[in-house]
């Protein structure tokens, strides 16, 4: 008696359903526009620093004189400023650095303000909202939490006494070697495209601020 084997059923692979998880990632910190911000920053900067005057002009020691009156040392810092405006203000920045990093409290609190303005509002998305501590902030509460923070540590810190301090004594600085070199040696005459060098930066990079926070608030309203 032949023996009958079971029927074999037939067998279907189980399809393997993958399932993808939609979870909102949250934003990176370095944003299109941040780092849109910082490239347009790196690019001014160097395009201001390529329009300074031979360092060796700045510092000729034949061309020093003392000046005769008052208008005569206005006239000579004015034509001294339009020829070597980068070389002065480099100056000037590194007063300001050289001031900041012999106080690395006010330099510490200087730029963690800066990264709250910058990462906290200007280039944070509005959604999701900020939290901190398990607490939710607005908008408002935000922007006012960063608004007193600035008061506080530019007014009741010594970042304040710092930065005018740094200012002063560039200042000061500037307009003493503007009074002193005699500007009969350089060509003055030259004509400039208007907002060169680090004042195109200053103006354009204020304007790119501006866009990129009214970018941003207006995102949330």
């Amino acid at each position: 008696m032949a023996s009958s084997s079971p029927a074999l059923l037939p067998l279907t692979a189980p399809q393997t359903t993958t399932v993808t998880a939609t979870t909102q990632s949250q934003p990176p910190i370095a944003t299109p526009a941040f780092r849109a911000f910082i490239s347009h920053i790196t690019d001014t900067v160097r395009n201001g620093l390529s329009h300074r005057r031979p360092w060796s002009e700045l510092v000729d020691r034949s061309a020093f004189s003392k000046p005769e009156s008052l208008s005569e040392s206005a006239l000579r810092i004015r034509k001294n400023y339009s020829y070597f405006r980068v070389n002065y203000l480099s100056c000037l920045a590194a007063v300001l650095a050289v001031s900041l990093l012999t106080n690395p409290f006010a330099l510490l609190l200087l730029l963690s303000l800066l990264a709250a303005w910058l990462f906290l509002y200007l280039f944070r998305p509005s959604d999701p909202p900020l939290v901190i501590l398990g607490r939710t902030f607005s908008e408002r509460e935000t922007l006012g939490m960063l608004i007193v923070s600035s008061v506080v540590v530019i007014f009741l810190t010594s970042v304040g006494s710092v930065l005018i301090s740094a200012l002063m004594v560039g200042i000061g600085i500037v307009c003493a070697h503007g009074a002193f070199r005699v500007p009969e040696d350089l060509f003055l005459d030259e004509q400039e495209p208007a907002a060169t060098g680090f004042l195109s930066f200053l103006t354009a990079s204020a304007a790119n601020t501006a866009a990129s926070a009214a970018t941003a608030v207006a995102a949330r309203v």
